[in-house]
């Protein structure tokens, strides 16, 4: 049976903004499926006696938005004197009669309301909340918005000349599940090892969504390329048109040349991305650096990482996907899956699998550096940090997976990351490497204890033996994730 995971302080925090019996506006944000309307509805089932108004507003004109609302009411049975509104200034007013009976009225897909055809309808709102908040005190209902697309919903809410600016009382971002509750999850269903966490984090990262899916097509415990398969290749299969629905059309073709090389060449530098374009279209006129900053900025999609200690308008910094799910299929999926009308079925599996492999190195990075953050939050383990650096590259190449440092014990620590356990060995003398040229650049930590960690899936009581003659410890990911 499927339950709900993780979220218990977002959950904890929704509930005490249900629970204080007057007026609420709170904005609740987040990546398309991340959970945001499963957990308002969990927080509800929680608090007793609340009356609930949900409608899922329509990427459509105001008739459809309105009809949309119409059907809701009906739904969740709202008494038939209040009024079914005929323009969106009534639908305003509608929420203002709701709130004040009681009502928790939460309007999902709110960044809709940014389109030009319905934008009237956030003046009308304004009235409506300044009056709510007048009268706060006795207001006993609330008003939560939820939307996925952040640009949108920050326009909204947060432009100074916004009408809705500054009203709301609360927000909510809804990240990632993290790698714990994953865990909790993939065990609850039979699901768990850590080769099958790091296969299906750099699908799914932490979108429960997903999961439940991949359960419910009783996939989740599957093999590799049957879960594949039934998910992203079949006619059926629920994640088929996912990226597309999400992240590519409001992209509308724009950008899908920069994001399908930074997906599938992650840390790719600006020279890098502008090559590729012009080698594709030598006579565009293409803005690659207007492109980079819409997808950073705007769509959040890309980051910027910036070489240690640098200046922030440093000129060196490498690009990545911000999201897993669209790594994965940009970098590996999107092309079999468009192929599959026409090519045998199990090749177009046997290289999506293949392409993923290949980027889990890169998944593997980032998941152990977000446990050793998680672990020093929470004060398990011998090695807490002060800082954390994502990374460090120079001129010479030099490449290190991991720095992690203890100003307070001036203690640093060097990691390299390997999907495949059998290249740690080999890759000690590089990493020494790489270290030395670090510590040349950066004389400030020679004189720090120095510690060097090798990190795979799964490490075995040889490779650590033999590691550790070298003066290196061994982490896979049980041990990361022990205590947590």
């Amino acid at each position: 049976m499927w339950e709900f995971y993780g979220r218990q302080r977002e959950q904890d925090d929704l509930g005490r903004i249900l629970q204080r019996g007057r007026w609420f506006f709170a904005r609740i944000t987040g990546r398309r499926r991340i959970g945001k309307t499963t957990l308002v509805q969990r927080a509800l089932q929680t608090t007793d006696g609340r009356r609930v108004f949900y409608v899922q507003i329509p990427d459509s004109a105001p008739a459809g938005v309105l009809s949309a609302v119409h059907d809701a009411m009906e739904t969740f049975k709202i008494p038939s004197d209040v009024p079914r509104p005929t323009s969106l200034l009534a639908l305003a007013r509608t929420i203002e009669t709701l709130a004040r009976s009681g009502f928790v009225v939460a309007l999902d897909e709110f960044q809709y309301f940014s389109r030009k055809h319905l934008h009237d309808f956030t003046s009308f709102l304004q009235a409506s909340v300044d009056r709510l908040s007048a009268d706060a005190s006795n207001v006993p209902g609330g008003l939560i918005v939820l939307g996925s697309l952040h640009a949108e919903l920050v326009a909204l809410l947060d432009d100074r000349d916004a009408p809705l600016y500054n009203r709301t009382t609360d927000n909510l971002q809804l990240q990632h599940l993290d790698i714990p509750s994953i865990v909790h999850l993939l065990r609850a269903h039979g699901a768990y090892s850590p080769e099958r966490l790091l296969f299906l984090w750099n699908l799914f990262e932490g979108v429960p969504k997903f999961y439940r899916d991949a359960y419910e097509h009783s996939i989740l415990a599957g093999e590799r390329q049957e879960l594949l398969r039934r998910m992203f290749f079949l006619s059926s299969s629920p994640l088929r048109h996912e990226a597309d629905n999400w992240f590519l059309s409001e992209l509308r073709g724009r950008y899908d040349v920069v994001l399908k090389h930074v997906a599938r060449n992650p840390g790719s530098t600006h020279g890098q991305i502008v090559e590729h374009v012009r080698a594709l279209s030598p006579d565009s006129k293409e803005q690659v650096g207007g492109y980079l900053k819409i997808l950073i900025e705007k769509y959040q999609m890309l980051e910027r990482k910036q070489p240690i200690f640098s200046r922030p308008s440093a000129a060196k910094g490498r690009y990545y996907l911000r999201d897993n799910f669209l790594r994965s299929w940009l970098a590996a999926l999107q092309s079999q899956v468009s192929a599959v009308n026409f090519q045998p079925e199990a090749d177009l599996l046997q290289r999506a699998d293949q392409h993923l492999m290949d980027i889990e190195g890169f998944a593997l990075e980032r998941m152990a550096t977000a446990l050793y953050h998680e672990r020093s939050r929470r004060g398990i383990g011998d090695y807490p940090l002060t800082r954390q650096l994502e990374g460090f590259w120079d001129r010479a190449g030099v490449e290190i997976d991991l720095v992690a440092l203890d100003d307070d014990s001036k203690t640093i620590r060097f990691g390299s990351c390997k999907r495949n356990p059998a290249k740690l060995l080999p890759g000690v003398a590089v990493q020494e490497r790489h270290v030395a040229a670090f510590l040349a650049a950066h004389p400030q930590y020679r004189d720090w204890t120095q510690q060097r960690v090798a990190i795979a899936p799964v490490i075995d009581a040889d490779v650590r033996a033999a590691l550790a003659t070298r003066g290196v410890i061994a982490q896979d990911i049980p041990d990361l994730l022990h205590g947590l």
